[in-house]
């Protein structure tokens, strides 16, 4: 097996782009082989988590969008994850994301994650130093009995420069449909972005693992962004899984062949596929 080498923001080649055509044909047909993967995990029990981690005004977002248009939503969550309420603060970290894990057959999408306690509470001092490195082999192992009971994890972080994140906060205040993505805290985690760097490179060194690696995914053109994330997506998701339509029950069949008008031929070869 080849060794799983963990990857580093200084990896991700910020400079790749997409234009509009090559971005279109290839979304329509990463969202139909979404939408292949959802009918398959729900025939057969899998479940999937996706982890979107990133800098402020990455694309996390808009990537999540273009993958919730694919799908459907009786089986598809997403979980965006602010600052734990007061019940979850009194109790281990990991809780309320056991608890917002996909039943059987759906996928659940976080919008932000359990890394947060390797990043955003390291960085603001909010956890003892202890605790927070602890968190690395807890976040592994937690992420192995996941694995182990059937889930399919892919987890993302979108890269951008600051000079970018800079320019989409000036489209913000400047857009009045998108103003309210604008936060204070936005502007405050930027002085913090050389801590958060070493935090996050560390974060990929620890936790990127050959079950549930890490994806840096490049970020300044939100085209190729979207298009990475989900082909690494449908990569993880679709290996080894069946996805072609699946077969009728002999009942079924039987139910439509006396209330449908439909061709006989049709009944008769979804029939013998299902014999």
């Amino acid at each position: 097996m080849r060794k799983h080498h963990p990857p580093k923001l200084s990896d991700a080649d910020l400079n790749k782009r997409l234009n509009k055509r090559n971005y279109f044909d290839q979304r329509i047909e990463l969202q139909t082989r979404l939408a292949r993967i959802q009918q398959a995990f729900l025939f057969h029990g899998i479940k999937g988590v996706l982890v979107f981690e990133g800098w402020d005004a990455a694309g996390k977002g808009g990537t999540i969008r273009r993958i919730s248009q694919a799908l459907d939503p009786r089986s598809f969550k997403v979980w965006p994850i602010g600052a734990p309420r007061n019940y979850y603060l009194n109790r281990h970290y990991l809780l309320r994301f056991w608890e917002r894990l996909p039943p059987s057959g759906a996928i659940s999408a976080f919008d932000r994650s359990w890394y947060g306690r390797v990043l955003v509470e390291r960085i603001e001092k909010l956890t003892p130093e202890t605790r927070w490195r602890a968190a690395y082999q807890e976040i592994n192992d937690f992420e192995r009995m996941l694995v182990d009971d059937g889930t399919r994890i892919v987890k993302l972080f979108f890269h951008i420069t600051q000079e970018e994140q800079m320019r989409r906060f000036t489209e913000r205040l400047t857009n009045p449909m998108k103003r309210w993505k604008l936060t204070y805290e936005d502007f405050r985690n930027r002085e913090k972005w050389d801590v958060a760097e070493v935090a996050v490179d560390e974060m990929l060194a620890r936790t990127s693992t050959e079950i549930a690696p890490w994806h840096v995914i490049p970020s300044n053109n939100k085209k190729y962004a979207r298009i990475t994330a989900m082909k690494a997506i449908v990569e993880a998701f679709s290996q080894g899984v069946d996805l072609n339509p699946q077969h009728l029950d002999r009942r079924t069949l039987e139910a439509a062949d006396a209330a449908l008008d439909v061709d006989q031929s049709l009944i008769d070869s979804l029939r013998a596929r299902t014999e």
